[in-house]
């Protein structure tokens, strides 16, 4: 099964914040097609790489839900993903919050 998701990303910073939208691949984990938003990646390099850098946090969003997760950061290789325990745990919590009706 082939299911890429569109998500939020945000690169927690000491003092600041980068938004990012991506895809995630629900069956590997991988977050492939990273877009910043009003970042200069060549300029000012990886946000992960950065002495400031804190963590990133994904967000899955369906109309006015949305779950939250840990991604991770290969700082050599700038790929973003959610482990395997990570992904699990999303799949399962994503599919209580967006089965359930609106107002519950």
């Amino acid at each position: 099964m082939d299911l890429q998701l569109p998500i939020s990303l945000t690169d927690e910073l000491d003092d600041d914040e980068v938004q990012a939208q991506g895809e995630l691949d629900m069956a590997s984990g991988e977050i492939r097609n990273v877009r910043y938003e009003d970042y200069d990646l060549e300029a000012e390099g990886l946000p992960a790489a950065r002495p400031d850098y804190a963590f990133t946090v994904g967000r899955l969003a369906k109309g006015d839900r949305e779950v939250e997760f840990k991604v991770d950061v290969d700082r050599a290789s700038g790929r973003y993903s959610v482990s395997a325990s990570e992904l699990l745990e999303l799949k399962n919590r994503a599919a209580k919050l967006f089965t359930q009706r609106p107002g519950h």
